[in-house]
């Protein structure tokens, strides 16, 4: 009977590896030897593709892997780019609500009480990065756990990144979730605190006006744009903040 160590002996070591993990190997190998240092400009899926005479699907597979590592960075249109080998990360992340809510096995849906096209007061276009008076989008949404009111969502979008946003059907999908699969996130910026919701926020929440509710307010850019501004309020008595950090 052959061992399946010397089975394994037998098999050409380039015949057990898979083209998309040589593509991924030379890349995170020129990673940690300092070929491309962070924030530098990596190969093109094309330079990838003649490089190692491989599809561009195979190129892609291997660059999602090491984006979903943490090694790379990807920004639709731009490039990929070399992220810090070695970080902590004590942001929050951006965890899409209906998949939070779902993965208590709990029903999540959503209630539009806004989604329409307005002109951007000064203050609000200088956090977009538009123009005074220019046209942006504005969804008001409240999200349900197993029918009661957990978050009210209320969002400002730059058309410029999501320009088909007021077209999307958010009782079925989520503004967070469309968002991640319309535009290229590259980097968020949060502020958290505990206050009062405004009358709208209660009256759309059902809580009393003095209850203590933990609001976060989210913006979000591609690599040389905002792309949204969203204030979201949940009532202190039915959610509760989670995170981790890994070194």
């Amino acid at each position: 009977m052959v061992s399946p160590e010397a089975a394994l002996a037998r098999t050409p070591k380039t015949a057990a590896v898979a083209p998309y993990a040589r593509v991924k190997q030379h890349l995170k190998q020129g990673l940690a030897a300092g070929r491309w240092p962070p924030g530098a400009l990596m190969p093109s899926e094309a330079e990838l593709v003649a490089e190692f005479g491989v599809s561009r699907m195979t190129v892609n597979r291997a660059l999602r892997e090491l984006q979903a590592e943490g090694l790379v960075e990807r920004s639709q249109g731009v490039g990929t780019f070399a992220a810090p080998l070695h970080r902590v990360s004590s942001t929050l992340t951006i965890r899409d609500l209906h998949e939070e809510i779902e993965s208590r096995g709990h029903h999540h849906h959503a209630s539009v009480h806004l989604q329409r096209a307005e002109r951007a007061s000064a203050a609000l276009a200088a956090q977009l990065g538009v123009d005074a008076g220019a046209r942006v989008f504005h969804t008001l949404i409240v999200h349900h756990e197993n029918h009661v009111p957990l978050q009210c969502e209320d969002r400002y979008v730059n058309p410029a990144c999501a320009p088909g946003y007021l077209d999307v059907d958010f009782s079925q999908t989520t503004p967070t979730r469309y968002l991640f699969e319309a535009t290229a996130l590259w980097r968020a910026q949060y502020s958290i605190e505990a206050a009062h919701a405004t009358p709208q926020e209660a009256r759309l929440l059902a809580i009393p006006p003095d209850e203590a509710c933990l609001i976060v307010v989210r913006r979000t850019f591609t690599r040389h744009a905002p792309i949204t501004l969203a204030r979201l309020v949940h009532p202190g008595s039915r959610y509760q903040l989670e995170g981790q950090f890994t070194p």
